[in-house]
């Protein structure tokens, strides 16, 4: 929108919302579609960012047949609308297509270790045969195609209670709730903030690189010490609460990121604390305004008609 493209944004609402794009309607580049991926669209573009998905755990375990839906039918639809007005299309994969990797770091070269049935195999295994799908229509119709593969990202407008670890525990230690670790907290992640990202996936698009490219940050930490970060920058009294290993949750997680630095010229140039101030802010900011707006129905008084008696 800065740059003065005009924008289609098509959202189903599953997990997005609509005050993340409010400030954008009612502008002249601006359009906002309700509309499924799951069914074909048919509109005039250039570029698409494919980026349609639940992305925690528990919003693609609430409904994985909906997952799997959006990532392979969705998918053959923006690559079917690709080929029909010859516009380019990154997909938004992710670095779960590495599974619970047994190479450290994870570079775009590595197959992955995933598991086929595991609770998270919806999303996994969905994000996979997208990328499949991707390579076909490349190799068979020449669609132009680009694919991301993106790692741990948090930052503004993200859902507050998607049960993703920063949310979870700036949620958590805001509230003065305690802080809720799985397993020893020993597993590690590495977090990127959003805005990083955006750059990464436009450097993408507009490249010429056909091949994935792992867009996060190779900073990495345990979740233990992320809890302990969180709960400083909050100034929380919130304990440390210890709960049982969730299934398949993978014990480490860092991207090799340098063939984007390479073929993109892209880092990421956030410094952690500073994108954990921002996200702390807007999460505070949430919550006042959840406080400020609940809608609490008052019952109707019953209507009585004149001359008649109510017997209840």
């Amino acid at each position: 929108m800065m740059d003065g493209h005009e924008v289609t944004v098509v959202d189903n609402f599953f997990t997005g919302r609509k005050r993340n794009v409010e400030h954008w309607i009612g502008h002249e580049n601006f359009e906002l579609i309700n509309h499924d991926v799951v069914e074909p669209l048919y509109i005039e573009v250039d570029q698409i960012y494919h980026l349609a998905s639940p992305a925690s755990p528990p919003n693609y375990m609430y409904n994985p047949i909906k997952t799997l839906k959006t990532n392979t039918i969705g998918t053959l639809n923006m690559l079917g609308l690709a080929k029909r007005v010859g516009a380019r299309l990154l997909l938004a994969s992710t670095s779960e297509v590495y599974g619970d990797p047994e190479v450290h770091p994870q570079s775009e070269d590595y197959w992955g270790h995933v598991n086929p049935i595991g609770p998270r195999a919806c999303y996994d295994e969905g994000k996979r045969v997208a990328e499949t799908m991707c390579y076909a229509y490349m190799k068979q119709e020449g669609v132009e195609v680009r694919v991301a593969r993106i790692f741990n990202t948090f930052g503004p407008r993200m859902h507050m209670n998607d049960g993703r670890v920063v949310s979870n525990f700036i949620l958590q230690a805001l509230q003065g709730e305690p802080l809720t670790v799985y397993g020893s907290g020993s597993q590690t992640r590495a977090f990127q903030y959003v805005s990083d990202l955006v750059n990464g996936l436009v450097a993408l698009m507009n490249s010429n690189v056909s091949s994935p490219v792992n867009l996060g940050n190779p900073e990495e930490h345990t979740i233990l010490e992320f809890a302990q970060l969180i709960k400083s920058l909050v100034g929380s009294g919130s304990e440390i609460q210890f709960l049982s290993e969730a299934q398949d949750d993978p014990q480490k997680r860092k991207p090799d990121i340098r063939k984007a630095k390479m073929m993109l010229a892209w880092e990421p140039v956030v410094p952690l604390e500073e994108g954990l101030n921002k996200a702390i802010h807007y999460f505070r900011k949430e919550l006042e305004y959840q406080a400020n707006n609940q809608y609490i129905p008052k019952p109707k008084p019953a209507r009585i008609k004149k001359g008649r008696t109510r017997h209840n």
